[in-house]
Formats: C-alpha cells, structure tokens, sequence
C-alpha cells in the first residue's frame, strides 16, 4: 500500500516492552488507574496501584495503543478533534504548519485501487530516532514507553522532526495563546502526541481512546508489556501489524487490519 502521508510498508513483530530510562524525570505517576470499561470483562486500562506524585514512572510498564483499521469510518475524525481540544490545539487556516498531534491518512493499494484511511500519531517507539538525534536532550523517553519532548530544553533545530519515518512532529510556528496547563507549548519548539501523559499518570486513557469509545470502538490503550491486559490479549487472539516495521523501531502503536 502507499500512503499519501506517510510511507507505510508494514510488518508483523512482537511486542516489546522497551523501557530505556529517560533524561530527565517528567511528570510522575500520581493516583490509582480508574478501569474504563468498554463492555462486560473488557477494559481499556488495568486498575494500578497508587503511586506517589514524585514516583518516575515504571520500567514494568509499557504503554501502548491499538488501532483496529477494520473499524475507522472514513469520514470519521473524533480522534483528531478530541486531540485538539485536550491539548489546546487551534487552527490558524494554515493546515502546511497547523499543529495536528493525530492526524488521519490515506492508504491506497495500486494494486487493486483498494483506499482506506487511518489515524496517525507519535508511534512511541522503543529505540525513538528522534530521541537518539536530539542534541540537548529534549526529546526523550519515558521508561514506560512513552516518547515526550521537554519544552525547557528544545532548541527549535528540528533535526527530531526529519529523523522521524512517521512525520508525527510539528514545529510550533504561531503564538501560543490559552494553554493548558498539563500541556506546555512554546514558540519555536517541536511537539508532538504524548498518549495524553497527564490522563494516563492519573490512571485514565488518552482523549482520542475515550472519544473513539463512544463511536467506533477502534482504539484501545493499555499496557503493551503485560501479557493478561486487555490490549495484549487482543493482539495475540487477532495479530498486528506496525507502520514501517522494517525498520525495527518496535512502536509502541500496532494496527489490525493494515
């Protein structure tokens, strides 16, 4: 398949649970996890203990995402519009450099012309190549899995944005008026999705999963590492397949159906 955004060769690979420790410590884990149930005995995060505010986050954990290709509408774009609210995301009518943390793309088979269109974000990736190229530091990883940038300390050089093979990276071009405060952004800095970090040390989902559960159903979120989670058991009962899995990134995000 060709992706009119983004090169989209995939594979199939298991799921690792990563956890190289971060640079700096980044929002700690605070409360307990609340379980959001989808439907009887299915839940989109396991309950966790409580963990202190200043606790880092746990090296146990892998945080992860499961997209099920087979349920994205087409003109569907409550993932992307959830995204923007939760963050504080606002369009200037410059969709060239518009800050879009989630993003839907279209992959066409030439094969036979088949089209279908799916979300794309930050894939979180167990060896990130932004992480590696970022020269200050600012790019980095969670032990949990989770990918952020430390808007404290990024320099604007972009070098994140063109290691990246999932063009999930935005440079923020526009002044920034009316944050929120659980999601820092600067002129002049890069940014890109972060699971939502804030609901997910809280023990909840990130928005795109909570919005897409009143509709389709195609996301699930939850803990990668752990074999007995509800997103573990979905990709070992039906398989998946990661975006450029050649490339050997071990994404934290797997798709059904690709």
């Amino acid at each position: 398949m060709t992706d009119k955004a983004v090169q989209s060769e995939t594979g199939t690979s298991g799921e690792g649970c990563g956890g190289a420790m971060s640079r700096r410590g980044f929002l700690g884990i605070s409360a307990a996890a609340t379980a959001i149930t989808l439907a009887p005995g299915v839940t989109l995060i396991s309950p966790a203990a409580a963990k202190p505010a200043d606790q880092a986050a746990s090296p146990k954990v892998r945080w992860g995402m499961l997209v099920d290709v087979t349920k994205c509408a087409d003109g569907c774009d409550d993932c992307v519009v959830a995204c923007a609210k939760e963050n504080g995301l606002k369009s200037h009518n410059r969709p060239e450099t518009d800050a879009q943390w989630i993003r839907k793309v279209t992959l066409i088979d030439k094969a036979n012309g088949f089209t279908k269109t799916l979300p794309v974000m930050c894939q979180h990736c167990a060896h990130p190549p932004c992480v590696d190229v970022c020269p200050t530091g600012a790019s980095f990883k969670r032990p949990d899995g989770i990918v952020l940038v430390d808007k404290h300390i990024c320099i604007g050089c972009r070098y994140c944005m063109m290691a990246c093979p999932y063009k999930a990276r935005n440079f923020v071009h526009e002044d920034t008026r009316g944050q929120k405060p659980h999601a820092p952004r600067g002129k002049g800095t890069v940014e890109s999705c972060t699971l939502c970090v804030h609901r997910v040390d809280e023990g909840g989902s990130p928005a795109c999963v909570e919005a897409c559960s009143k509709g389709s159903g195609a996301l699930m979120f939850g803990d990668i590492a752990d074999p007995n989670s509800a997103i573990s058991q979905e990709i070992a009962k039906y398989g998946a397949a990661r975006i450029r899995a050649d490339l050997g990134l071990d994404t934290g995000v797997a798709y059904r159906g690709l």
